[in-house]
């Protein structure tokens, strides 16, 4: 199996020095000695200034002599390489990539919009040159193929316990986890290195999310109620006890209940209780 292979490249400043000697050893000696001969140096200029390139800060240049992979530069600076060779520009920078928003099904059939915020960078210039036919390209596929197969094997939420079971709302750490070795995996063949993956959009899809807010109010409604109920209890519980002990009041049973009835009302109603102020006896 192929690898990359960096390699150093001749100085490019050498070789203008040279280039510019022959050019001038060309137009003096055409003009002093009109000897045609020196007209045998063009093509060889033309060569040599066909073999300067340069590789700026975080790029590379993978040298191919006719289909043969022959090394890559990585330095940067000013270089000369055979005038035969053909240079291929790699971007080395982390670049980033905002997939588009996709309408998938989760694990439970829910259609559901998911994008993913990608960081990559190329690691092995000669996978991304040669095992695939665009990497770019490449890299955009594959992704959107892994944010698809990881919305379809969580589900976006659990409503009856959220403990239970790993969604894509509420274990964000671990799906972002699980996407990031999935894109990993599926970009290794193209020599590409990812630096972070997550989800950048999720949300239920228009034509079920005004059913699903209900849904989740509902959910949120019935858990304040459940919290509300269960204080009130405690409170009713605590009031009777102290009643009874500081001996404000003795209750039997019809009272206990009367009591604990107003009480729970007034604990638990939505709406400010309106006193009833009772001119009788407490039975009365």
């Amino acid at each position: 199996m192929i690898m990359e292979k960096e390699v150093k490249a001749s100085s490019g400043y050498t070789m203008l020095f040279v280039l510019l000697v022959l050019i001038a050893a060309t137009i003096i000696g055409i003009i002093m000695t009109m000897n045609p001969l020196f007209l045998l140096l063009i093509p060889v200029i033309l060569l040599i200034m066909v073999g300067f390139f340069i590789v700026n800060p975080n790029s590379s240049k993978v040298l191919v002599l006719f289909g043969a992979y022959k090394g890559t530069v990585k330095e940067n600076g000013f270089f000369w390489a055979n005038p035969f060779y053909r240079k291929i520009k790699i971007s080395l920078r982390a670049r980033n990539f905002d997939s588009e928003r996709v309408k998938v099904n989760d694990k439970i059939g829910n259609p559901i919009l998911i994008n993913v915020i990608l960081v990559w960078q190329v690691q092995d210039t000669y996978k991304s040159a040669f095992d695939v036919d665009n990497y770019v390209e490449f890299v955009r596929v594959q992704t959107d193929a892994a944010v698809r197969k990881l919305a379809g094997s969580y589900p976006y939420d659990n409503f009856d316990d959220e403990q239970a079971e790993l969604t894509l709302r509420s274990g964000m750490d671990e799906v972002n986890e699980a996407l990031e070795t999935e894109i990993t995996e599926r970009l290794a063949i193209a020599g590409i290195k990812v630096m972070e993956a997550r989800i950048g959009y999720l949300a239920y899809a228009p034509e079920i999310a005004s059913a699903m807010l209900k849904r989740q109010q509902a959910v949120a409604i019935v858990a304040a109620r459940k919290k509300i109920v269960e204080g009130a209890v405690g409170m009713v519980e605590d009031a009777l006890t102290q009643l009874s002990e500081d001996n404000i009041i003795d209750f039997d049973d019809d009272k206990r209940a009367s009591m604990v009835s107003n009480l729970m009302v007034v604990l638990c109603g939505d709406k400010e209780a309106i006193p009833v102020v009772n001119a009788g006896t407490l039975n009365g």
